[in-house]
């Protein structure tokens, strides 16, 4: 007889009942009707906390609960489809540990040594909809959701419409072959779309993935036609009359042999270790594709090894999803605030609950602008969306709306400065608005700020907190230490000394860290003179072409122009800072200071490139991405990010992106090889 239930039982019990409830409910949020309410992170993380406690009191794994389950029930919008092999789930790992242990579990199952070599297919997790599509004799008959992994919902015509899903297979086929992948949105359509949305004045769509599922599902085939969605394929699900195969990477090969697409990014890789490091290689470089992962399945190769291993109710043991660490989560939106820039412009934050995201605990996201704001709708006391992907400044993506309370008011952009108190103005034409007043002491402390960060005249120790400290302005004799860039340079170290917190070793380092940033390039100096549109590239781009600073200041807009891949606007910035007086005032000071006016050398090297425009995508054996770039750059030519009809030609290297090589293919622009594109700045010719 089972002994009465403690205080701790009960508590665990009602706590399991509570998160067996969320989770349901967020089930049909999800996979019923592509609307969740949470990220996906918040979801793991009431799944992973449900398993523990039915890990710790195995009375509260019950048949029914929803760690059982596969997915959502099937809606009624779409007929159902029974799937004769079972869809199932992928248990989750979210550090090498998890991953270690998964593979010490098969080893015990399979009697192996731990250290024995176990070889492991790789795939991408891409961020999509799974789905099978079923060929009977070749020809195209049905394709269907995974739904709760037994029955699925028919979603044929719809499927239908990819580019990639042929009407009949050519060549030897079986009598009956399903095919399991991943249907997504490329990131650029997914712009695209939004933009339109934009433009139409409606609001934007959250995240690639739940379009593509709202895409996929349109009762309309030519709503889901317009959404140009695509398809990875990973899995065999049922075959009948075909080919055998002994590992899963036989069957991939297989599944391209028939014209289906298969990520290329796939390996067959030994040893856990050389798993993680894949892992951890996607997680570094994912937003160099031009879809969604977030994570990597790792398959065991060996069929009959997966047929030992078996299956759980939910999940196969043989295979574990990698899972990435979360680029958008839920959390609590306690108030909207507005900052002011070093340009004086207003750009408004959200105040967050903190929360972990990208890699990183968040708790402040930007909200770009006034429009931005009034487009996203959202009001503090909101639950919102943030996001944070790659190493981007969170973003507030939108609110929660089937959480937001009652009775929140919508927020209003401040009409006076936040800092000043001066009025805040907003051009006509213009999305941003700015505080006009030159002297808010916000603008001077950015100033500052950002001509001593690292990509400018990288300052060390000197950051947002010494700026600030720095040109506070004394309330008794209304003087501020340091009021421009160039006074900088002139600092009254007897004022430094007697502050808090600057000892003799703090001082020296700050003495230090300004008299090396004297001999910074010239290109540094121009960034840190904060001239409205020049940035980093274009700094460089000046800095070559005339060669120094005074020259810079003397030019005309008509010589800026001329300087190869300088475009009107900012010749015409650049011109006008340098008219000003106060500006030139600023550069005097910093001439007495001895800072570096001259350019770079021009390099000594053939310039075979001259007037070219070459892209790589890819890597290449050779070199290093910096590599690529200067080997271009100082031949004369330049190294743009995309393919235009302005580009010469298209270097690809190993893994290169689809999108490029496709545009180069539309644009009939020339694709060479990496021996090609050494020739080509050996010689400046494409070989024949």
């Amino acid at each position: 007889m089972p002994s009465d239930p403690t205080a701790d039982d009960l508590t665990a019990a009602e706590r399991a009942r509570e998160l067996a409830d969320q989770i349901r409910f967020h089930n049909e949020r999800y996979h019923t009707l592509d609307d969740p309410l949470i990220s996906d992170a918040d979801y793991d993380a009431l799944v992973r906390e449900l398993k523990a406690l039915e890990a710790e009191y195995p009375e509260l794994a019950t048949p029914d609960s929803p760690t059982q389950d596969v997915g959502g029930a099937p809606s009624t919008t779409f007929a159902p489809v029974e799937h004769a092999v079972r869809m199932m789930s992928l248990d989750n790992a979210f550090e090498l540990e998890e991953l270690l242990a998964w593979g010490a579990r098969l080893q015990r199952r399979l009697g192996q040594a731990d250290d024995a070599p176990l070889d492991c297919v790789c795939e991408l997790k891409i961020d999509g909809l799974a789905v099978s599509i079923r060929y009977e004799e070749g020809r195209y008959v049905q394709a269907a959701t995974r739904g709760n992994g037994r029955v699925g919902e028919d979603i044929t015509p719809n499927v239908a419409t990819l580019a990639e899903v042929p009407e009949r297979l050519t060549g030897d086929v079986p009598d009956v072959l399903e095919i399991r992948g991943e249907i997504y949105m490329p990131i650029a359509e997914w712009r695209a779309l939004n933009e339109e949305q934009e433009r139409q004045g409606l609001a934007r769509y959250v995240n690639p993935r739940n379009t593509a599922a709202g895409s996929l599902r349109q009762k309309d085939a030519a709503v889901t036609a317009t959404r140009n969605l695509a398809l990875w394929t990973y899995q065999l699900g049922q075959v009948r009359g075909g080919p055998t195969f002994t590992t899963h990477h036989e069957t991939l090969e297989y599944i391209g042999s028939l014209g289906l697409p298969v990520n290329p990014r796939i390996e067959l890789l030994s040893g856990l270790e050389e798993i993680h490091r894949y892992c951890e290689s996607w997680q570094e470089n994912r937003h160099d594709l031009e879809y969604e992962i977030d994570g990597v399945v790792v398959k065991v190769d060996d069929l009959a090894l997966r047929d030992r291993l078996g299956s759980t109710a939910k999940a196969p043991r043989w295979a574990i999803a990698y899972k990435f660490p979360p680029e958008e989560r839920t959390t609590l939106l306690r108030d909207i605030m507005v900052s002011i820039g070093r340009t004086g412009k207003a750009t408004p934050f959200a105040v967050m609950e903190p929360v972990f995201v990208g890699g990183s605990t968040v708790g402040l996201a930007t909200l770009h602008n006034q429009d931005q704001v009034a487009a996203k709708d959202v009001r503090p006391g909101d639950t919102v969306t943030v996001r944070k992907a790659g190493d981007v400044i969170p973003e507030v993506v939108g609110p929660v709306l089937g959480l937001r309370k009652k009775g929140l008011r919508k927020w209003r952009f401040p009409t006076e400065c936040p800092v000043c108190h001066g009025p805040l103005v907003r051009l006509e034409g213009e999305s941003d608005t700015f505080c006009p007043n030159l002297d808010c002491p916000a603008q001077i402390a950015g100033r500052i700020e950002h001509f001593a960060s690292r990509g400018a005249m990288d300052i060390e120790g000197f950051g947002e907190q010494r700026a600030q400290l720095f040109t506070h302005l004394d309330p008794e004799t209304g003087t501020r230490l340091i009021t421009d860039v160039g006074d900088i340079y002139a600092i009254d170290w007897d004022v430094i000394s007697a502050m808090d917190g600057f000892g003799e070793i703090a001082v020296r380092n700050l003495q230090n860290a300004i008299e090396a940033s004297k001999d910074r390039p010239l290109a540094n100096l121009l960034v840190g003179l904060n001239i409205r549109h020049l940035g980093g590239t274009m700094s460089e781009i000046l800095a070559m072409g005339l060669g120094s600073l005074d020259a810079i200041m003397d030019a005309s807009e008509q010589e800026l122009v001329a300087v190869d891949g300088v475009g009107p606007i900012i010749a015409r910035s650049v011109h006008e800072f340098f008219r000003q007086d106060a500006n030139r005032a600023v550069v005097e000071k910093l001439r007495a200071a001895g800072l570096n006016f001259d350019g770079p050398e021009r390099p000594d090297v053939p310039q075979t490139l001259a007037g070219m425009s070459v892209v790589v995508t890819g890597t290449l054996e050779g070199f290093t991405r910096e590599e690529i770039e200067d080997a271009i750059k100082s031949r004369g030519g330049k190294s743009p990010g995309s393919v235009s009809k302005k580009t010469t030609a298209v270097v690809l290297g190993r893994d290169p992106g689809q999108s490029k090589a496709t545009k180069a293919e539309e644009l009939d622009i020339p694709t060479i090889d990496e021996a090609a594109f050494q020739h080509l700045l050996d010689t400046g010719e494409l070989p024949t």
